[in-house]
């Protein structure tokens, strides 16, 4: 198990282990985060934030950036597509944590990372030339990348701090013609200063459809020297393992398969340093849905973090008896109070 002496680094910033919780829009939020730190994610990333947003003071933007103690490892993606607020966009988060970054006690937290999403498939993004979009224009991207690089170097040497890798998440092409861009794309980015590259095995027009095509992943990994993230289809800690071990990438990212099962780290990490993987119990799956109902509420107060948990718990009771009528009851609470009591009723067996 030579792996298991490996050091694991983006840029500067060293992880404990290859196994990152990805960037999921509406899911991704600090609390869910946290969770995930806590059962041992190497690294996690925000919601992508809009740079526009950020740069113009959206409340909602801004909201994003939060972060809670004990996060662990957090990087900020930002989606856009003009080098000028990309630029800002770093400049405005630097300045939002201008005193955890200078080492300041009791100041608030920071991200370690910077990441550009160019992956992203949702119709209202790729409008704007965002997302999944600048891998039809690799040479924007690489600007973006570029813009991104310096106004973090600035920002740095102002601060007279280490500056934080840029790195970028993208998809292996737009449709099925050019399915093999990332090919050209992802050295591109990396000879624009990108730090890693994220490379999610579908294209743009398979949205979530078909299968994530790992050879190709895997020749994306022939053709760079910074760290290659694979993602699709990691539904299982087997599934990371096994692709880790294929020499598929270098690290992988966690997305839909951590969806009700944050414990999904731990269980990668005991399968890659050779133990037998952790099964959470029903009553710790209980304690971690009410956890994960009063983070939120502290966070966002209890009539958002009620809505939220119905897709939330929806996922932690996939696969028990009567799941279909549970998540009935569940978007039918108006109150925690509610929540909490139904969530007594649920048989974990």
């Amino acid at each position: 198990m030579d792996h298991l002496h490996h050091t694991y680094k983006i840029g500067t910033v060293e992880l404990a282990h290859p196994f990152l919780m990805a960037p999921l829009a509406g899911i991704t939020d600090s609390t869910f985060r946290l969770l995930c730190s806590r059962q041992g994610a190497a690294m996690t990333y925000s919601e992508m934030i809009s740079a526009k947003g950020l740069v113009y003071g959206d409340r909602g933007s801004a909201e994003l950036l939060r972060m809670e103690p004990g996060e662990g490892l957090c990087s900020c993606q930002l989606f856009g597509s003009e080098e000028e607020f990309i630029r800002k966009a770093v400049q405005k988060l630097s300045e939002r944590e201008r005193d955890f970054l200078t080492g300041v006690p009791g100041a608030p937290l920071g991200h370690s990372l910077i990441d550009i999403n160019m992956g992203c498939p949702v119709p209202k993004v790729v409008k704007g030339g965002e997302g999944s979009a600048l891998m039809k224009d690799p040479w924007l991207a690489a600007d973006l990348v570029r813009a991104a690089v310096r106004a973090e170097a600035e920002e740095a040497e102002e601060q007279e701090r280490l500056p934080r890798p840029v790195t970028v998440k993208c998809r292996i092409g737009w449709d099925e013609p050019v399915r093999e861009t990332v090919l050209e794309f992802a050295p591109r980015m990396q000879e624009a200063g990108a730090a890693a590259i994220g490379v999610h095995g579908r294209t743009r027009e398979q949205f979530y459809s078909g299968k994530s095509d790992w050879e190709l992943v895997a020749r994306v990994k022939e053709r760079i020297t910074v760290p290659l993230i694979g993602s699709g289809d990691l539904f299982t800690a087997k599934d990371a393992v096994e692709h880790l071990q294929a020499g598929h990438c270098d690290m992988v990212m966690f997305a839909r398969g951590a969806l009700g099962n944050p414990w999904i780290f731990r269980q990668a990490l005991d399968l890659w340093e050779g133990r037998p993987q952790y099964e959470p119990t029903g009553e710790e799956r209980r304690a971690m849905m009410l956890e994960h109902l009063e983070l939120a509420i502290a966070c966002k107060g209890e009539r958002r973090a009620v809505r939220e948990m119905r897709k939330n718990w929806g996922w932690y009771m996939k696969g028990l008896p009567g799941a279909a009528q549970l998540r009935r009851r569940v978007c039918e609470e108006e109150s925690a109070a509610g929540l909490r009591n139904l969530l007594e009723t649920i048989d974990f067996t």
